[in-house]
C-alpha cells in the first residue's frame, strides 16, 4: 500500500518538473532578447507563449530571432552597405599582408636573380 503512495508521489513529482521546465525551456529567448537589450523582446516573449500551444513548432525561429540582434552592433548589417568597422580594419590588414608577401616574394626574386 505505501508504494503504491510512494509512486503515486514520485509521478505527481516528475508531471510537475516537466511542466515547470517546458514553462522555463520557452523562456529562454525572451532571456535572451532581455539580456541583449533587444527591440522586440516583448514580441519574443508574447511568441513564446504562443509557441507553448505549437508544441514549441516557432520556438527555434524565436531562438534564432533573439539571437541575431545585439546592441553593440545591431542587426549586423549597417544602413551604407558597408562593413562593420573591426571587418574593415581585418579586411585592411588581410590586404596588406598578401602586398607585403607579393613584395617580398620580388625581393627575393631581384636577389636570386
Amino acid at each position: 500500500m505505501f508504494l503504491d503512495y510512494f509512486a503515486l508521489g514520485v509521478l505527481v513529482f516528475v508531471v510537475i518538473i516537466l511542466f515547470y521546465a517546458v514553462i522555463a525551456i520557452h523562456d529562454i529567448p525572451h532571456l535572451m532578447a532581455k539580456a541583449r537589450n533587444h527591440p522586440h523582446q516583448d514580441a519574443i516573449h508574447v511568441a513564446g507563449w504562443v509557441s507553448l500551444f505549437t508544441l514549441h513548432a516557432i520556438w527555434p525561429f524565436l531562438f534564432i530571432w533573439a539571437t541575431l540582434y545585439r546592441e553593440d552592433r545591431g542587426w549586423g548589417v549597417r544602413q551604407d552597405g558597408k562593413l562593420a568597422p573591426e571587418a574593415e580594419a581585418n579586411a585592411e590588414i588581410a590586404r596588406l599582408h598578401a602586398r607585403i608577401s607579393e613584395l617580398e616574394t620580388e625581393v627575393q626574386e631581384k636577389e636570386n636573380a
